[in-house]
């Protein structure tokens, strides 16, 4: 059995290390409920791609968008750690 084998080097050098520092991460787990009020508001808005909106459906997308801007709100309201 014959291996495939790519003959020419990488286009793109990788870095060693590609795991993410403890600044990067702390600043995902900051913004994390905006990004899961975000995913909410989208899920309400997929629904609604194939199927005209209905009172629920309009209800549940002004509480996922109050959500979003509340996430938001607060996050922008947050004292950064260095600061504190």
């Amino acid at each position: 059995m014959k291996h495939i084998v790519a003959r020419q080097k990488p286009v793109t050098v990788l870095p060693a290390d590609l795991e993410p520092s403890d600044a990067e991460l702390d600043a995902i787990e900051a913004e994390m409920d905006v990004v899961l009020a975000e995913v909410e508001l989208l899920d309400a808005l997929i629904a609604l791609l194939d199927r005209p909106a209905s009172e629920f459906d309009a209800r549940r997308i002004r509480r996922a968008h109050n959500r979003v801007l509340t996430a938001r709100r607060d996050l922008a309201n947050r004292v950064p750690l260095e600061a504190a």
